[in-house]
């Protein structure tokens, strides 16, 4: 067996634990971490607007602002970035600020990726085409959740506009061209 297919086999007995706890768990903490815990993230340097250019969300046909005041609802994934001294961006519909779009970004150290990766493969939903190791899923609400994986970086968008894995495309391809500009970039339409 594979260090990696132990490391998979082992995230999968534990997959219904919070992603807080896994990056716990791959940093010595303790298996529930306290909101004092030390961030084993390094911070992230770029701006929301710097990762996620207002001109990249023309794509959906609305214009969109960010929200400069937001605070990712606790347990999340974004709440986890936050955590971690990643960086954590809320973006909303000019004219329905209902329809909202989430993108948190860290920077952690290669086991916690990996861990992430590995529970991340056991749920399913593998996404080629983010051009990094990347995933999507659907929830009962229909938001859409999308994660990949720029080494160092983890990148996460949620919305209701992504009902699939192409919705949340744009956004990945943005935020991958700033922290990982080496990456090949996806074909777009008309380039």
């Amino acid at each position: 067996m594979t260090s990696r297919s132990r490391v998979r086999a082992i995230t999968a007995a534990a997959l219904s634990a919070s992603v807080t706890i896994v990056l716990a768990a791959c940093s010595g903490g303790s298996p529930a971490p306290t909101a004092t815990a030390t961030p084993i993230g390094k911070p992230v340097s770029q701006t929301c607007a710097e990762l996620l250019p207002l001109e990249s969300l023309a794509v959906y046909g609305k214009a969109f602002e960010q929200v400069s005041s937001f605070t990712p609802a606790k347990g999340t994934p974004a709440a986890t970035i936050a955590q971690q001294q990643g960086r954590v961006c809320r973006f909303r519909e000019v004219d329905d600020h209902a329809v909202t779009i989430t993108l948190a970004v860290a920077d952690l150290p290669e086991k916690s990726l990996t861990n992430l990766k590995d529970a991340l493969y056991e749920r399913g939903g593998s996404v080629p085409t983010y051009r990094v190791e990347g995933y999507f899923a659907l929830a009962d609400d229909g938001v859409g959740r999308a994660d990949a994986f720029a080494d160092p970086y983890w990148i996460t968008a949620s919305s209701t506009l992504f009902t699939e894995p192409g919705g949340a495309q744009p956004v990945i391809d943005a935020v991958r061209s700033v922290v990982a500009p080496g990456a090949s970039p996806s074909a777009t339409p008309g380039s």
